[in-house]
């Protein structure tokens, strides 16, 4: 289903069963949109690659992969084989999300996010060089590989990065295929769009740019956001905290409900604090800031997440309308 230019796409967290997360993809499919991720956030949720699986199978057209997996819980020559192997079951129809990673998935593994740039770019290089084909010795902070090859790979697999830090975002945009802005603050947004682009101008890249956020058209919709908003309120920066009149004390007291659940610390995030990051209002309002958006800064996908199985169907049929009104 995209409108015009904008390619439409879905996230989705294999937090319900699998059949359930495959029933939501078909969807999709059914209601037009391109590309469907899958949240990869370790033991927090059903496997990746068993869930992305199941969505190929039950699938013709929509395009399949992590959103985002990260470069430290498998090694990442294990990462490029799991996904060529995605994109050989599909028909093509495989991309890599890569990113960091977060605690949510690295803290219960143990895992320590070392030296992430550096091992992040270097991923990227060595799941470029097994897509290709090539044979590749390469020693990174935390893997290392040594006469490593896949010769049955597709050669031009797309590989995206999500990040937030400006090296990470100039990165995106120098070596990747396309950048994820995840709940970005609205008017923040042009600088993250310049940064990627810097990158870009840099090496003469084209990385696409993926806008992800909730649209929110009801008071459900907004309570469904809102506990996802309380550890990327904690983690925004600074500016942003400012802006929108978060004081370290309500930081210190959101992170410490956390400690209770999403629920609870949601209870200390009001309506104020979430609607600045999402697409709120009426299907036509949504569907208005979406296409002025789309338009200011150049954008090449929107991407919805679906955090609750339950209410999904609804969301994406929502997306859908927003969608072909912008």
């Amino acid at each position: 289903m995209s409108s015009g230019r904008l390619r439409a796409s879905v996230n989705l967290i294999p937090e319900a069963p699998v059949n359930a997360i495959r029933d939501l993809a078909k969807e999709a499919e059914h209601l037009g949109f391109d590309r469907c991720w899958v949240y990869d956030e370790g033991l927090a949720t059903r496997d990746l690659y068993v869930t992305m699986t199941a969505i190929a199978q039950a699938t013709n057209r929509l395009e399949i992969g992590p959103g985002i997996t990260n470069a430290y819980s498998r090694h990442p020559a294990q990462t490029a084989a799991a996904i060529a192997t995605l994109d050989e079951l599909s028909g093509g129809r495989a991309f890599l999300g890569l990113g960091a990673g977060g605690s949510l998935t690295l803290d219960p593994l143990a895992l320590e996010l070392i030296r992430p740039l550096e091992t992040v770019r270097l991923t990227i290089e060595a799941c470029r060089d097994l897509f290709d084909g090539a044979t590749v010795d390469l020693e990174a902070p935390t893997f290392s590989l040594r006469s490593a090859r896949l010769g049955w790979a597709r050669p031009d697999i797309p590989i995206w990065l999500a990040g937030r830090g400006p090296r990470m975002l100039d990165l995106g945009g120098a070596v990747a295929d396309g950048v994820m802005l995840d709940f970005i603050y609205k008017p923040s947004l042009g600088e993250y769009v310049d940064r990627v682009r810097a990158g870009s101008a840099r090496t003469g890249n084209r990385a696409g740019i993926c806008y992800s956020t909730m649209v929110v058209t009801d008071d459900a919709a907004l309570e469904t956001v809102r506990p996802h908003m309380t550890y990327r309120l904690v983690d925004s920066p600074e500016p942003v905290r400012s802006a929108l009149g978060i004081t370290d004390k309500d930081v210190a007291t959101i992170r410490s409900a956390l400690a209770d659940g999403l629920e609870s610390a949601a209870r200390h995030v009001p309506d104020e604090w979430v609607l600045p990051f999402v697409i709120a209002g009426t299907v036509d309002e949504c569907a208005a800031e979406l296409a002025a958006l789309t338009e200011l800064h150049d954008l090449d996908e929107f991407l919805v997440p679906v955090f609750d199985a339950h209410t999904g169907a609804d969301l994406l049929d929502v997306t859908a309308r927003v969608l072909a009104g912008s």
